[in-house]
């Protein structure tokens, strides 16, 4: 494998052992830095990894053994951290959403090109094997062809459990931004890119009470939609419903059901790697479980870093990142195309048309960890 990928990290909240979980101790790559606003938390952290110094973010950005960027920040800074990157001729990959702002994922996809360097986006849980699989299945022919697709998220919002719930229920928050990105990227991976979309969306009401922790009992304010539901129209014909709310407690609807002129099937939660892919063909009495046929084996959070820097055991890196910043400037334009279509009572154009990712071959855990 030669040398390991040298990665600087920047931003060391929650979701940081997830990923390390993956990067920290995989062969190939090797954790070179760690920057936080918290210089405090950047020296714990740095301490846990043997080789990883703490730096400030202008200090990784300079650094010659740090060769791509994993930014962990929050959405509002997101654009800021890629631009650097692309100023400093390095690879950058991100936590979702690409960017706060169609406008700023824009302005990222253009810079990455302009300075040729890798530009990747999560989420990745859709190289897994339960989006893949699902994936194997419509490219078989096993539906048919595919005509259309349901997808389904429901809850009654993240203040009954998150002690500073604000940001959700704020511009750049909701429903649909928050948790859309797994949903729709995982409609991009099964149908292709979306031409169009036709958006419709309501708050149930102003205000939200925080549930637990220090602020529980305090009101916030609510200034987005918290139920968006839409169609989108696929460039191969498909058309997908999709539903995000804030407003109801749950739902016993599948995540994604895709349907074809022969036969159905039914996608798991599009936020985990794994989980049951059923198929009900035409004619048959009985949905029937498919084996897992593609995607990374048991992956976790940052398996997209390694394919892109050709370390997850597919060869080389590619010329595109399955988990592309492409693709997350698409689930960017079209969400914001919803919500759009959803002031405007017009259907909106999509402009964006990345490739339709490839397929993840089945790759077992060792390979993907780089131990086989």
């Amino acid at each position: 494998m030669g040398q390991p990928h040298g990665v600087g990290i920047v931003g060391l909240g929650v979701i940081l052992d997830a990923y390390l979980a993956t990067l920290a101790e995989h062969p190939g790559i090797r954790v070179a830095a760690v920057a936080d606003l918290d210089a405090s938390r950047a020296e714990a952290v740095a301490a846990r990894l043997p080789g990883s110094r703490a730096s400030s973010v202008d200090e990784l950005l300079a650094s010659d053994d740090v060769e791509t960027v994993l930014d962990l920040t929050t959405p509002g800074a997101h654009a800021q951290i890629a631009l650097a990157c692309a100023r400093s001729g390095k690879n950058h990959y991100g936590e979702k959403p690409l960017a706060a702002t169609l406008a700023d994922s824009r302005a990222v996809v253009e810079a990455g090109v302009q300075a040729g360097v890798g530009l990747g986006c999560a989420p990745d849980t859709v190289l897994g094997t339960g989006v893949q699989t699902a994936r194997a299945v419509v490219d078989a022919g096993l539906v048919g062809r595919p005509t259309a697709a349901v997808a389904t998220w429901v809850s009654a919002g993240h203040e009954a459990w998150h002690p500073h719930p604000d940001f959700y229920y704020l511009p750049g928050g909701g429903p649909l931004l928050d948790m859309g990105p797994y949903y729709l990227t995982s409609l991009v991976h099964l149908l292709g890119p979306v031409v169009a979309v036709t958006g419709s969306a309501g708050r149930l009401r102003d205000t939200r009470t925080i549930g637990s922790g220090p602020r529980a009992g305090e009101v916030i304010p609510v200034e987005v939609a918290t139920h968006v539901a839409g169609t989108l129209e696929h460039a191969d014909g498909a058309i997908s419903t999709v539903t995000m709310s804030f407003d109801a407690p749950g739902t016993r609807a599948r995540p994604i059901e895709v349907y074809g002129e022969e036969g159905s099937v039914s996608v798991p939660d599009p936020n985990t790697f794994g989980g049951d892919v059923e198929l009900l063909t035409r004619g048959g009495t009985s949905w029937e479980t498919v084996a897992p046929r593609a995607g990374f084996v048991d992956s976790s959070r940052g398996v997209g870093l390694l394919e892109m820097v050709g370390a997850a055991g597919l060869g080389d890196a590619p010329a595109q990142a399955r988990a592309s910043g492409a693709v997350g400037l698409h689930v960017m334009e079209v969400m914001t195309g919803l919500l759009d279509s959803a002031s405007s009572g017009r259907r909106t154009q999509i402009s964006s048309a990345p490739a339709r990712p490839d397929l993840v071959p089945l790759t077992a855990a060792a390979t993907w960890r780089g131990l086989s």
